[in-house]
């Protein structure tokens, strides 16, 4: 009877199984690492492609905020200059206007009769001044009615004073202004003195 060792020819098949499973975990591994590797340089790429994005969008941001900022302030400009260019086409019409209201003012007071203040607020007016009589006051007081430019004419001061050895009335008086735009509305107060027309003619005969 013939007996075969087969102890060797098993360990070198031991040997191989183990070299071939080396061999695949190792290959696989490689295969795990050149994938890795790739995915990782992939979402690098990614994160790169995607910051220069960020900051090419920044960029325009700013670059649009500026413009929007440039549009805004040419906006303003042309609000300022279409709003000044109206004033002074009101003005020129010598439709409204504190300086044209003046002008009604004086024009109305008669004879004998002296405006001393005006004081203009929003559409309120208020006048003072003195006269020779009542009877002048009544006389301004019906031609500021009349007159286009006023309305809601009322007496808040009528008394008795003496000023250069004469005896006069000194008064005050409110109204409203009539047809008042908003470009008229803005606050203004104007304090001086005003004297009608031939007054020193009218202080002359007395």
């Amino acid at each position: 009877m013939i007996k075969i060792n087969l102890l060797p020819v098993r360990a070198a098949k031991r040997k191989e199984t183990a070299r071939q499973q080396i061999i695949i975990s190792v290959g696989s591994l490689v295969v795990v690492g050149v994938i890795g590797l790739s995915l990782y340089s992939y979402l690098m790429m990614k994160v790169s492609a995607t910051k220069d994005e960020i900051a090419r969008s920044e960029h325009e941001i700013v670059e649009l905020k500026a413009k929007i900022g440039k549009i805004n302030d040419l906006e303003k400009l042309k609000a300022d200059v279409t709003k000044k260019l109206d004033v002074l086409d009101h003005l020129r019409k010598g439709k409204t206007g504190p300086a044209h209201r003046l002008l009604t003012l004086s024009q109305s007071a008669p004879d004998k009769l002296w405006l001393t203040d005006y004081e203009e607020k929003d559409t309120s007016v208020k006048v003072a001044g003195v006269a020779f009589n009542e009877e002048l006051i009544a006389s301004l007081m019906r031609s500021l009615e009349v007159s286009p430019n006023f309305m809601n004419v009322e007496l808040l001061i009528a008394e008795q004073v003496e000023m250069a050895g004469l005896k006069l009335k000194k008064f005050e008086l409110k109204f409203n202004i009539e047809g008042q735009t908003k470009i008229d509305t803005d606050t203004s107060k104007a304090t001086g003195k005003a004297t009608s027309q031939k007054s020193t003619k009218g202080t002359s005969k007395h």
